[in-house]
């Protein structure tokens, strides 16, 4: 018997169809499976002005949907003993080592204390080492400071080499001690970078042996080459005000064409439905893809239940409680656990125990391993407007009224 009606389905269709006739959403492919039964539904087109129809396989920036599925290796080393949780990261990191702290958060450069202790691979993998994106800190001096060093993508240069980016975020102190606060995204760069230094690879190569390649992956990674550029839509970044349509990532001759200089597991990936499904898909099956284990059972609880005490957690809380009308509602979590978003408290329609992550151009990729569900929505609006936010929020509320029926 199938998992999904034909009701439940068609409404499904009709909700992404009127986000897509409303003129506010050029193009969208909406994957959802339970259990052994998928569909697909790809409605409009790669640009807001017509051109090629949307297509299952076209390839989309996930921006900070990358985060889950770049953590993963880190996660695959855990495993071989490669690294320990709670080792200092200063032997494959030195520019991290001997971290000064700011006396007060946002309080001047030069007001420090010594860190309490070593930052470890664990603050890294929480995202608490330190320094991060803080949407509730923007305006102090040291977010400031991380902004003028290009150590955040989507800033008019491309970010540095890994070498380089490095060396500038290790002449900062750092925000707060290490292991106290969780902070977004810096981290899951910082990962990839731990990664590549352990490996001796790049970090696109650790991914592609280890994960891309087992998976069948084979339209994810960190740029599209010009033999594929025609399936990666228009990204557009619409005027906040105004609303008006701007293209802010083209296609051919864009960011995502050519190889980075960095490859941020922060927010660096492109990939397809069919691709980010495979993954979360192995999530759910305990670290297994057909057969065979891509990793332990073991790193899969740990990536995907919450890691954070209340007091690291204050930032996400702050966020999800005064800040939510910021980012269109999303924040309605709870916690997180390595690279990931993890429902700890029922926010919306989605179980405790969800897991997964949404990206800034416009992607939502969750697993959801009460109900053995995978959603995974993908267009091409980023979030300087609401648009695809709402369209992601009806998307799950939809996708949950499905499974009901």
């Amino acid at each position: 018997m199938s998992q999904f009606t034909a009701s439940a389905q068609r409404k499904i269709h009709d909700v992404l169809a009127r986000h897509v006739e409303s003129g506010r959403i050029p193009g969208v492919v909406a994957l959802f499976s339970k259990d052994d039964e998928t569909h697909v539904e790809t409605l409009g087109t790669m640009q807001h002005d017509g051109g090629a129809p949307m297509r299952r396989d076209a390839i989309f920036r996930m921006a900070s949907a990358s985060k889950p599925l770049s953590i993963s290796a880190a996660m695959v080393l855990l495993d071989e003993c490669r690294l320990r949780l709670d080792d200092p990261v200063d032997r494959w990191l030195p520019e991290l080592a001997d971290r000064q702290v700011l006396k007060a958060f946002d309080g001047p450069l030069d007001e420090t204390v010594p860190a309490r202790r070593p930052v470890t691979v664990r603050d890294v993998l929480t995202s608490s080492f330190g320094l991060g994106m803080d949407m509730t800190s923007i305006g102090t001096p040291i977010m400031n400071e991380v902004f003028a060093q290009g150590l955040t993508p989507n800033l008019p240069t491309p970010m540095p080499d890994q070498d380089e980016w490095l060396r500038r975020l290790g002449a900062l102190p750092l925000m707060h001690q290490p292991g106290d606060h969780w902070q977004y995204h810096i981290a899951s760069d910082l990962a990839g970078v731990l990664v590549s230094r352990v490996t001796g690879k790049t970090f696109d190569e650790v991914l592609r042996e280890r994960v891309f390649g087992p998976l069948g992956m084979k339209d994810t990674g960190f740029h599209v080459p010009d033999e594929k550029v025609d399936r990666m839509p228009v990204l557009y970044a619409p005027d906040p005000a105004s609303g008006e349509f701007q293209v802010w990532d083209e296609s051919k001759g864009g960011r995502w064409n050519n190889p980075p200089a960095f490859q941020g597991g922060g927010g660096g990936l492109v990939s397809t439905a069919d691709d980010y499904h495979a993954y979360f898909k192995m999530l759910l099956n305990g670290g297994k893809h057909r057969g065979e284990r891509i990793l332990s059972g073991q790193a899969v609880q740990l990536m995907t239940t919450n890691r954070l005490a209340p007091a690291q957690n204050a930032a996400r809380t702050q966020l999800a409680t005064h800040n939510v009308h910021i980012s269109f509602g999303q924040g309605q979590h709870g916690g997180w656990g390595f690279g990931m978003a993890v429902r700890t408290y029922r926010g919306d329609y989605a179980p405790v125990g969800q897991f997964g992550w949404d990206g800034g151009a416009g992607t939502s990729t969750y697993a959801d391993p009460v109900n053995n569900v995978v959603g995974i929505l993908l267009t091409q609006v980023g979030t300087s407007v609401p648009n695809s936010v709402h369209l992601m929020h009806d998307f799950w509320t939809t996708l949950y009224q499905a499974i009901d029926e």
